[in-house]
């Protein structure tokens, strides 16, 4: 089922300007001129034909630099804003935290805010009752409850109309940056009840500078820029180029405008989904061997593996990260790790090359497994990036569940009877 669908919207903005300064919008409305009447450099296009669908129970993040788009778009879904044109389909009861406490009245109490801004958000008097505890509970305000609104600080106010909108209780959540002010100790309490959130599969739009959040949080993500989507699909794989786009304006300047249609037909024909990175290093092979140098692809769960990779690097640099993944058939990460992680500091490299990650037991349960390997700098920026491109087997009779195989005895006292079959011996 989708809980969000949006079609074809744009959002066009008017610029001020004082040739337009005493001319009445009834005048414009009536004339039918309101857009005609202006310039096209008098407009701002904050969204250009945006289309995508979100099902029910995905949380799907926006990222995307200031202006590109993102607080309009979530705006027009939660209702604040209309869309210039196209349409915006919303199914459920939505809540949404943008710009927590704006509606707050700063001479009356906290305590009147909460019932103020809870009827506002489509409860009634009775549930707010119901909530109120919790929610001056959860905003950590017992003691300035009843305190006016303006004595409260930036944390406080974020605090409380977070509080507020999550107890709605609603079927779609609209995030906005809202915990880029949050309090340190704050912040965590609010990813739990996103992730309670999300457990409980509401549908959850999230939009967020912090890319590590939502890679973690997201089912999939959008990048927009300038008002359009320029990707949509798997967060990873989004945020990476987005970071590609974000190094090039770093290292080459800010491209002129007339470059705009071929960057536009550049991700027109964009890579395909299981590769990106523009191979500054280049994964030349990968091969899956075991610990004794042969070349195979079906292991056993206590057996080890090596990832031989050959790169060429075609300049000599000095920042780079391998990296590997290990995903099951799910798309559940089993394990994932790097060089930086593991604290090896890059030096140099240049021309060919080969990096060698061995394993000493996979640890396993039955099944098909898929390979990332990547090369990336330190912050992300992806050199090269193989996802799932490499897949093998872990066979076995044990019949465990779960991702790992960890090893492991059961230890029974005399008074308990059992019997070990030839199978349960086996570790094959």
């Amino acid at each position: 089922m989708i809980a969000i669908d949006i079609e074809n919207v744009s959002r066009i903005y008017q610029k001020y300007s004082a040739r337009h300064r005493f001319q009445t919008f009834k005048s414009a409305f009536v004339k039918g001129d309101l857009f005609k009447a202006l310039k096209p450099d008098e407009l701002v296009t904050a969204l250009d034909e945006v289309n995508f669908k979100i099902k029910k129970g995905t949380t799907f993040g926006i990222i995307g630099e200031n202006g590109s788009g993102k607080s309009t778009l979530l705006k027009v879904v939660a209702g604040i804003a209309k869309p210039t044109s196209g349409r915006v389909a919303v199914r459920g009861k939505v809540s949404a935290l943008i710009e927590l406490g704006a509606g707050f009245h700063p001479e009356i109490s906290g305590r009147e805010n909460v019932y103020i801004n809870g009827i506002m958000l489509g409860l009634s008097k009775r549930e707010i009752n119901e909530k109120f505890d919790e929610i001056v509970r959860f905003a950590e305000l017992e003691e300035f409850i009843e305190a006016p609104v303006k004595t409260y600080s930036s944390g406080m106010y974020m605090r409380l109309g977070f509080s507020i909108a999550i107890n709605v209780n609603p079927d779609i959540l609209l995030i906005d940056e809202v915990l880029a002010v949050g309090d340190a100790s704050f912040v965590p309490k609010c990813l739990d009840r996103i992730d309670d959130f999300r457990r409980r599969k509401k549908t959850i739009l999230f939009v967020s500078h912090d890319l590590r959040t939502v890679e973690k949080i997201c089912d999939q993500v959008v990048w927009l820029k300038e008002g359009k989507i320029r990707a949509m699909g798997h967060p990873k794989r989004v945020i990476d180029l987005y970071l590609q786009d974000i190094a090039g304006k770093q290292e080459e300047g800010l491209e002129k405008r007339q470059k705009d249609i071929e960057r536009e037909q550049e991700w027109k024909e964009e890579r395909r989904e299981d590769r990106w990175g523009k191979r500054e290093i280049e994964i030349k092979k990968v091969r899956l061997k075991d610990l004794d140098g042969k070349e195979k692809h079906v292991f056993s769960p206590d057996e080890g593996m090596t990832i031989e990779i050959d790169v060429v690097a075609s300049q000599h640099i000095k920042d780079f990260v391998f990296g590997i993944g290990i995903f099951n058939s799910q798309g559940i990460c089993c394990y994932a790790t790097n060089t930086y992680l593991e604290d090896i500091e890059p030096l140099s490299i240049q021309g060919e090359g080969k990096v060698v990650c061995r394993i000493d037991e996979l640890n396993l349960i039955n099944g098909t497994y898929y390979l990332d390997v990547a090369i990336h700098k330190k912050d992300g920026y992806p050199y090269d990036y193989h996802r799932n491109l490499y897949s093998f087997m872990v066979f076995s009779l044990k019949k465990d569940e779960g991702i790992t195989r960890p090893k492991h005895s059961w230890i029974f006292s005399p008074q308990i009877k059992i019997k070990r079959t030839k199978d349960i011996k086996s570790n094959q």
